[in-house]
Formats: structure tokens, C-alpha cells, sequence
């Protein structure tokens, strides 16, 4: 339960006690694992990551396989989209359960579909590098941050690695990225963690003209 469902528990317990009653009975005639798999996917829809971690864990708890979880978010697509399902996907990444590695659900004799087109994604041009070294942009559903380095461009998650935290744009003070939950701190220059123990997720990178391409 999140900080604030707590405290609204607390403070108005005779309002929010018809809200949890009715959540136990809308699924009173469902299993375990279909209600936590319901809930992964509305925590998808609102993306509300502590929420959608705290799911993705009951849900395999209550059984349910790694293919079983992708398979009710492919399924959810008419209401999720494709930007909200690879929103969960990276977050499921950057948890490393397990379960979910590569190896895991898709073993070496097994057929894996070819990577999707375009890998290439336009960040940013040059020209607004110039006038601002260190930007903070969201590109085809991911928040990047994306830097003017003095031997290259270079493009970083914009999440912690940590716990996966997003990093807001104040986050940045001069060439140091705090992460305002735990005060993880990288260098932007090279993405290397100065507190912490894991440095941020990069892309690859490349020039066309004057405009920045991150690959993923």
C-alpha cells in the first residue's frame, strides 16, 4: 500500500474501508493469481511503478509464469498501448528478477523474434548541445538524459539504477546527477557512480548531420 493510501486509511478509515470492501468483493469469485495479474495490469495503465513492482512480485508469488505475466500485458494492448507495455518491460528489466532473464524465457533452442525497426530513435541536435551541454528530453517513451561530453555525446537513462527512480531535471547540478530518493550521485561526463555502487544505463550513440541518435 503507498504512503498516501495509508494515510487516507488512517485519517478517514469510515470513507476508505468502502473502497477496500468493494475492491474484496469485485474479485471475490476470482483466483489468487488472475486478481494479482488484473492488478499488474491497471498499475501498467496508470503507470505507477511502486505499484506495478509490488503486483509483478504477487502475481508470481501466486503462481503465475514469467510468459503468463508478458502474455496478460500483450493481451492488455488495446488499453495499454505499446509505449505503456515497454514502460513496463523496463521497469521488470531494471528489477532483474530472475524469472525474467533472457536466458530464462527464451532458452537458446527457443525462436526469438527478430529485433524491431527503427532501432535508431532522434534525440536532439547539436545546435541546442551548443546552448545547452546537458539536456533532460523524453524520446519514443523513455526519459533520457542526454550530455555534451568533451570527446562525444552521450545518452543515459534517466532512471536510477538503484530502484529505478526517475531522475527530474533538478536532479542534475553541474556535471553531478543526484538521485533524490536514496542520493545515489553519477558523473555525467562518463556516467560513472561517484555514491552508489552502479553506474547509469547508456545507449549508443551517433551523429547524422547534426542531430544525436541514441540505438535501442
Amino acid at each position: 500500500m503507498s504512503d498516501a493510501l495509508d494515510y487516507l486509511l488512517k485519517v478517514r478509515p469510515d470513507a476508505m474501508g468502502h473502497y477496500f470492501s468493494f475492491m474484496r468483493e469485485a474479485g471475490r469469485h476470482l483466483d489468487p493469481k488472475t486478481r494479482a495479474l488484473i492488478s499488474v495490469i491497471t498499475k501498467v495503465h496508470a503507470q505507477t511503478e511502486a505499484g506495478f513492482r509490488q503486483y509483478l512480485r504477487r502475481a508470481l508469488k501466486e503462481g503465475a509464469k514469467p510468459m503468463e505475466i508478458i502474455d496478460a500485458l500483450l493481451m492488455a494492448f488495446p488499453a495499454l498501448g505499446l509505449t505503456r507495455i515497454v514502460w513496463a518491460v523496463d521497469v521488470l528489466l531494471r528489477m532483474d528478477l530472475p524469472e525474467f532473464r533472457l536466458e530464462a524465457v527464451a532458452p537458446g533452442d527457443a525462436k526469438v523474434a527478430p529485433d524491431p525497426l527503427p532501432f535508431w530513435h532522434r534525440l536532439a541536435s547539436l545546435d541546442e548541445l551548443d546552448a545547452q551541454p546537458t539536456m533532460r528530453i523524453e524520446a519514443d517513451g523513455r526519459a533520457l538524459f542526454v550530455h555534451r561530453a568533451r570527446d562525444g555525446v552521450r545518452v543515459y537513462d534517466a532512471h536510477c539504477p538503484h530502484q529505478g527512480t526517475l531522475l527530474p531535471p533538478e536532479a542534475l547540478q553541474g556535471t553531478r546527477l543526484t538521485c533524490p530518493l536514496h542520493r545515489w550521485e553519477f558523473d555525467i561526463e562518463d556516467g560513472r557512480c561517484v555514491r552508489g555502487t552502479k553506474p547509469l544505463r547508456s545507449f549508443l550513440t551517433r551523429i547524422d548531420g547534426r542531430v544525436v541518435l541514441a540505438y535501442w
